[in-house]
């Protein structure tokens, strides 16, 4: 597998733990003491997800999508 960038979401959970979500991979979610933990996780998920896509022959969707803040 190449090297690609993805967005990730991350933030802390209720119970002080770190997550972290990729949105272009549906259910790819991962999670960490720290952030770089969390981080460092979640590349590996995302390794993961893709290396068993491309196993099944099935397409990898692409990371198209915008994040916003929204003032309410």
């Amino acid at each position: 597998m190449s090297q690609h960038t993805r967005q990730v979401i991350l933030y802390k959970d209720e119970y002080g733990y770190w997550v972290v979500e990729c949105p272009s991979l549906k259910g790819c979610i991962s999670q960490g003491k720290t952030k770089e933990e969390a981080l460092s996780n979640i590349k590996e998920a995302i390794v993961g997800y893709v290396t068993a896509l491309e196993e099944d022959g099935l397409s990898v969707p692409e990371d198209k999508f915008e994040t916003f803040l929204v003032v309410v």
